[in-house]
């Protein structure tokens, strides 16, 4: 779930630099962004905001609508194939923008960032399913908040500090690093978060997943796997 949060900090970045101030995986950021853009505040596009929302939402939905039957907290069949369906929706965004002078310029960031939000949504309704607490690949200011509230210096000492810090510092670093790939090739950085993607469902897969299938349904463990 760590990567899957780095992997959320390169594509908003790729979203945002690159394509024209859109975010894909931060839908706060996204509403704030088409909020001022309606208000016609400092030119800042409409049109992305409200495609990304769009497909941020269709993604969640239609992950959700495939996950309803999995158990919440283990890892399943379904889980693996819902993150490889996103890797596969980020490997088409890299093609659309390494070919975009062969289509309509002003559709294809729109188009790209709906595709990337689509697999975003589907990527946090899994991470939703999975319930690995206090990391949501897509969202640190509830994180922010509970390091801060739960922290020794507020009285309390949550031992989840240390994950809450890594969701924080992965999808900064998730930014950096699309940041710096997108000096290099805009479709840079949406191979490696489409690569990185598929690494997790593998692993997911073959090592989660395969010891949460060993033990029995009734058993107490069976839901505290993936976490």
């Amino acid at each position: 779930m760590l990567v899957l949060t780095f992997v959320t900090g390169v594509i908003d970045a790729i979203g945002y630099l690159g394509l024209d101030r859109v975010f894909a995986g931060n839908m706060t950021g996204n509403v704030v962004i088409l909020g001022l853009g309606l208000a016609g505040a400092d030119e800042l596009p409409v049109l992305g905001p409200a495609v990304a929302l769009g497909g941020f939402l269709a993604g969640a939905a239609l992950a959700g609508r495939a996950l309803r039957h999995s158990p919440r907290g283990t890892w399943t069949a379904t889980c693996t194939w819902v993150l490889v369906a996103c890797a596969v929706v980020l490997g088409a965004v890299a093609v659309l923008l390494l070919f975009e002078e062969r289509f309509a310029p002003q559709l294809v960031a729109p188009g790209a960032a709906c595709l990337m939000a689509i697999g975003m949504g589907a990527q946090a309704s899994t991470a939703r399913r999975l319930a690995v607490q206090e990391v949501t690949t897509v969202v640190v200011t509830s994180t922010l908040t509970g390091l801060a509230a739960d922290s020794r210096f507020a009285g309390g000492g949550s031992p989840l500090w240390a994950r809450r810090a890594g969701a924080v510092l992965a999808i900064t670093a998730g930014a950096a690093t699309g940041a710096l790939l997108l000096l290099a090739h805009l479709t840079a950085g949406v191979t490696a978060a489409a690569v990185l993607t598929l690494a997790v469902a593998a692993r997911g897969h073959y090592s989660v997943g395969v010891r949460s299938r060993r033990k029995s349904p009734s058993s107490p463990t069976t839901q505290t796997h993936a976490r």
